[in-house]
């Protein structure tokens, strides 16, 4: 059965690929799963029939027969459960496998997106010219970390997994910052995710979307 996600009908990003169905599609794109895109406006977000697939009002979901999922993070381990190519078969790697899919959204994303809501919501604060120093400590903390913890290898444990998949799309939140340049080897941990097959077919995928090109579905 063809699976079907959500997203943006006109996304906010501006077609940069870091809305979070972008992390679907990829996934979905490296294990080759065919699927069906659903746009939503910010409207019907908050509609009750989007909010019985998303109890927040959120993108995106995901929707195979009788199951509805939600939360980009939930979605692609279910992805990585039922298809080959983004868990590793070894028990003990995979056990790591998920492990850096959880760091990736628990502990480096939240401090980002904590910046970037500063940076949107909080400019005209008075606050805002001192914590937002804070913020990029920490942001500085968590990257010097993982870079030390990456070296020089490809990826986060041997081959690249769904770990990988959700660490790049979180560092992407950081193209073109100071921030992410001063750790040559995550900028070219990024680039090599980016050049992945899968990835630039996902991209491309959402790109049409938001330029109106071609059509959602993939």
């Amino acid at each position: 059965m063809t699976p079907t996600i959500t997203a943006f009908a006109r996304s906010p990003d501006g077609g940069r690929g870091l809305a979070r169905d972008m992390r679907v599609r990829w996934a979905l794109e490296e294990v080759g799963q065919p699927y069906d895109v659903r746009l939503v406006s910010f409207s019907e977000m908050k509609e009750s029939a989007h909010r019985a697939l998303h109890p927040f009002g959120q993108i995106p979901t995901y929707e195979e027969g009788d199951l509805a999922l939600f939360e980009s993070g939930a979605i692609i381990f279910h992805i990585a459960q039922r298809h080959a190519g983004l868990l590793p078969e070894d028990a003990s790697a995979r056990a790591r496998a998920i492990a850096w899919m959880f760091a990736a959204l628990n502990t480096v994303e939240p401090p980002i997106i904590e910046r970037e809501a500063a940076r949107l919501l909080e400019r005209d604060k008075s606050w805002y010219e001192e914590r937002l120093p804070i913020l990029e400590d920490r942001i500085r903390v968590r990257l010097g970390q993982l870079s030390s913890r990456l070296g020089d290898a490809d990826w986060l444990d041997d081959a690249f997994s769904a770990g990988d998949l959700l660490m790049v799309t979180v560092l992407r939140r950081l193209s073109g910052a100071d921030l992410l340049a001063k750790h040559p080897n995550l900028t070219i941990y990024v680039a090599r995710g980016e050049a992945r097959p899968a990835y630039r077919r996902a991209f491309d995928a959402q790109l049409a979307v938001f330029t109106g090109k071609a059509p959602a579905g993939c």
